[in-house]
């Protein structure tokens, strides 16, 4: 029982910390980035980066994590010398729900909406900035949050280790 512990714990922080830096990425340098660039290329990069994302290795890691933490917390919390991991382990799994909680009503619906309004090259100037701004301002504050809170969720799990 100790391996699984052990190796549940270690698995859960490597995946929120993949997400984590992800996010952290996102927010200090590939939307600081495409802030650089024109609205044509920002939509149409942020379109086929939404496409991309969409793989195997991201969901691994994406609904990986709370599945790794949820079972590390269930086997810490079956053996009463690890009880003191318990809160650690119960704050990770809410931040990293809030993270997913954001994700699917803030971040996700915007891609969607971004991706319905179609290639870049199909925009007239005014309609191209318009699409852009009601997409780049909301996108960022909220991932900003997602990274603030992975970043949390992988300090929680950081400390967890250390109390195994």
């Amino acid at each position: 029982m100790e391996t699984a512990r052990t190796a549940t714990l270690v698995a859960a922080t490597i995946t929120a910390g993949l997400i984590s830096g992800l996010f952290y990425a996102f927010t200090v340098a590939v939307m600081p980035g495409l802030a650089r660039s024109s609205d044509r290329t920002t939509i149409e990069t942020m379109q086929n980066i939404n496409k991309a994302i969409l793989n195997g290795w991201f969901i691994l890691a994406y609904l990986g994590a709370p599945l790794l933490i949820t079972t590390t917390l269930i086997l810490h919390a079956t053996d009463p010398d690890t009880r003191d991991t318990i809160p650690p382990l119960a704050a990770a799994l809410v931040t990293y729900l809030a993270t997913v909680i954001i994700t699917a009503r803030i971040n996700i619906p915007l891609n969607n909406a971004l991706e319905q309004a179609g290639p870049s090259e199909h925009h007239t100037d005014p309609t191209i900035h318009t699409t852009r701004t009601t997409y780049e301002t909301p996108w960022n504050k909220a991932n900003t949050w997602r990274t603030i809170l992975t970043t949390l969720t992988l300090a929680l799990l950081a400390y967890a280790l250390t109390l195994h």
